[in-house]
């Protein structure tokens, strides 16, 4: 029996790799040094497999990210970005002036870069998976490189499509979901993989990992014949050996069918692969690679039931290797550093490099270890006790009525009120909420976090950058303004740090996109609101000007999402409890005087379940809790924002929702987003586009942000038109943001006389 591991967190210890990815950007080191460092990552990344598991993977470590690298590997580089200059061109695709687009790989918070594909003209340009192998084995390290699947590949990939309207010519992207687009495309990519494949043969290699989660979703019969195709020539190269996750295989007996040497199965997300493996019996002449160590939850595994299952399978399958669930860089590095965690807690956790261990634990215990076997008697001793009930959030949920889903005013007639107090203009301009958090801004978190300044030093601080922020926002004109949250790490975890029932790590990074990282909070026990958690800020704020000030919160179902979640539990009851929290802060935020209230559910739609039969469920408890905590007076105009989502897909559910205005990202689709509005003809709320893409340091000029309001205004009535960046502009510089939102602001007053000149 054998242990797999894969996608070990690139991040580093100390987020090594966020340092040399910043610095490389900003010139403080050279393209030397930035690749010796990526190099001590790559060792440090594979001496933590050698000292747990059997099968050790490499091309693991992306410099931003691994779509994206599988693009440039097979030459898939738009026009737009001119010959290939290595690094240069690289990081112009990822965060220059026209930037891929970014969006949600599959269900989970990482964001991966969008292949956009300029025809069908594709070459080998960078040998990826040929390097690092090269790389390991010249260091006597004997690994198993691994790829993204060309299925899985074109299914995360768009074409870019040339649009003529109204003599105004723009680009689209759009899915291939066309068949005779598909395989034309297909055969175009798997001619370069091929290659690959033929060059990694040559150079010794006798078995890949190839990455092919595309298999969870809903195919069609054409999908399952290009992958019977694409594994039956791929087998001929080297042993396969297939990776599926973060669902179960959409068609069981196709996929047990493929000509592979090892086909993996996540055996956490939900019951239906073991179900099938039961019922339909497994190939004897294939290995079954057995997710059974989830790579997407903190929670230690209840190691008694793993060893059972294993030996179950055992009796299906003649060789059953034994491995995580999912890639691991959905977790933090180690548990080891969060000394400062409640120890009942931190017990009761494992994050990646516990992972690897309970991975050899289990292994261990079935082949009759003796200390693997107290260990694992340990951990069930742990996981017995009951931890962080509260009795009356219980009863709460249970008392909720249909009522407490619904608002007491239509939209029709809500706008009307609101409008009569706001008085806002024509394509109101406003932000998502957040501004630069300087390095003055982090030093002063630093210095209050560890004592070095009092609360009232720190709240005093917190004041003076908030009255800035409103003077620097009544000079550019924005029309609504908001606090900058200022005081906020992060948008779930400032909440985590205020909410009984969720705690917070200190070390605990994990990468959302490029260098940026975020701390999931754990949620482990009943959520509640001990005291207000915004008000003193945004009233604050609020104090200092006579336009209205944003109150700003993050949304239930994105706390829920972006959080480890407890499994004790179903999710809906979480996100109920959650929205109630919420709920008592949108009453105090509306007792105070605040007119308007912006509820991000920026991961609304990453946590449906792959397969869309099963979205219905999802929604429907998704929506409830953001009706639920945005229940509020019909005076209170609710905002909502979404960036990087497949908005096209789940329009009538976010429709649903009951907000008074959203706002949505639109600059690096180009403007795609758009085009959702006009097969959806019932759209009624008012719509903030994102005009310009903030990850990116350029400054949007007048003419782009034009056009991509241009764009809207052919789809949607002018009235319903906000204008407004596409996420917040928290990672930005002052000297990109102040440039930035004067465009977008002269650009709004520009078109709305325009249109009064007209009418």
């Amino acid at each position: 029996m054998k242990t797999l591991a894969y996608g070990f967190p690139k991040l580093g210890e100390r987020r090594e790799f966020k340092s040399l990815l910043e610095n490389f950007w900003k010139n403080k080191i050279d393209e030397s040094e930035f690749v010796e460092g990526m190099n001590a990552l790559r060792d440090w990344m594979v001496s933590n497999y050698k000292e747990h598991v059997d099968v050790i993977p490499s091309n693991e470590l992306s410099y931003y990210d691994f779509v994206l690298d599988t693009a440039v590997m097979i030459g898939a580089i738009p026009s737009r970005f001119g010959e290939y200059e290595g690094l240069k061109t690289y990081f112009e695709m990822a965060r220059g002036k026209q930037a891929l687009e970014m969006t949600k790989y599959f269900n989970t918070n990482y964001h991966y870069l969008v292949p956009e594909l300029e025809g069908t003209n594709f070459k080998l340009l960078k040998n990826y998976p040929l390097e690092e192998y090269r790389y390991f084995k010249e260091k006597g390290i004997e690994t198993v490189p691994k790829i993204l699947s060309p299925f899985t590949f074109l299914k995360l990939s768009k074409a870019i499509r040339k649009v003529e309207g109204q003599g105004l010519p723009f680009f689209e992207l759009s899915k291939l979901e066309n068949q005779q687009d598909f395989e034309a495309y297909f055969n175009a990519v798997f001619g370069v993989y091929e290659e690959v494949l033929k060059k990694l043969k040559e150079e010794g290699v006798k078995e890949i990992l190839v990455e092919d989660p595309a298999l969870c979703l809903e195919l069609e019969d054409y999908e399952w014949d290009i992958v019977e195709e694409m594994y039956s020539c791929m087998s001929k190269y080297v042993d396969i050996n297939v990776l599926t996750y973060y669902d179960s295989v959409s068609n069981y007996q196709r996929y047990i069918s493929l000509p592979v040497k090892a086909l993996g199965f996540d055996l956490v997300s939900n019951k239906e692969n073991l179900e099938n493996i039961r019922k339909f019996g497994f190939p004897k002449e294939k290995e079954l690679i057995a997710g059974v160590i989830n790579g997407r939850q903190v929670w230690r595994a209840c190691l008694d039931e793993k060893i059972r299952l294993v030996e179950e399978l055992s009796r299906y399958a003649k060789d059953v290797i034994i491995a995580n669930s999912c890639p691991l860089f959905h977790l933090p590095v180690s548990v080891e550093f969060e000394n400062e965690m409640e120890q009942e807690l931190k017990e009761r956790l494992a994050f990646a490099k516990e992972k690897l261990f309970e991975l050899k634990v289990i292994k261990l215990a079935v082949e009759g270890d003796q200390q693997a076997k107290m260990e694992v008697e340990r951990v069930k001793n742990i996981l017995s006790s009951k931890f962080g009930e509260v009795q009356e959030v219980k009863e709460r949920v249970k008392k909720l009525r249909e009522e407490d889903f619904t608002r007491s005013v239509p939209y029709s007639e809500r706008i009307k009120l609101q409008q009569e107090i706001l008085k806002l203009p024509l394509l109101p301009t406003t932000t998502i909420g957040s501004f630069p958090q300087t390095e003055e801004v982090r030093k002063k978190r630093t210095e209050y976090r560890s004592g070095k300044i009092s609360s009232a030093e720190y709240e005093e601080f917190i004041k003076r950058q908030i009255e800035h922020v409103i003077k620097v926002q009544e000079e550019i004109g924005l029309d609504v303004l908001v606090h900058g949250e200022f005081e906020r790490t992060d948008m779930v975890e400032f909440f985590a740090e205020k909410l009984g029932g969720v705690a917070t790590t200190k070390h605990g990074w994990v990468l959302s996109y490029g260098s940026r990282v975020y701390r999931p909070p754990i949620i482990y026990g009943d959520v509640y609101r001990p005291e207000p958690m915004t008000l003193k800020e945004i009233t604050y704020a609020q104090s200092l000007t006579q336009k209205p000030v944003k109150g700003m919160l993050t949304g239930p179902v994105t706390i829920l999402n972006w959080s480890y979640y407890r499994e004790d539990i179903p999710k809906e009851e979480i996100a109920y409890q959650i929205a109630l929290a919420l709920l008592d802060e949108v009453r105090d935020l509306e007792n105070a005087g605040i007119k308007i209230i912006q509820i991000d559910e920026p991961a609304f739609r990453e946590g449906a379940p792959l397969k869309r039969r099963d979205w219905d469920d999802y929604f429907r408890w998704a929506v409830r809790a953001f009706r639920l905590c945005s229940n509020a007076k019909p005076q209170t105009q609710i905002h909502t924002h979404m960036c990087y989502s497949e908005f096209n897909e789940v329009i009538h559910y976010i429709h649903q929702m009951d907000f008074d205005v959203i706002s949505i990202e639109a600059s690096r689709s180009k403007g795609e987003i758009i085009s959702a509005f006009e097969n959806f003809k019932d759209w009624d709320r008012q719509i903030g586009i994102g005009v310009y893409d903030i990850h990116s340091p350029a400054i949007p000029d007048k003419q782009s942000i034009r056009l991509v309001l241009e764009r809207a205004m052919k789809v949607l009535p002018v009235e319903l038109l906000w204008v407004n960046p596409d996420c917040g502009l928290k990672t930005r510089r002052w000297e990109e943001v102040v440039p930035s939102l004067k465009n977008m602001v002269e650009v709004a007053e520009e078109l709305r006389k325009e249109l009064v000149s007209v009418q």
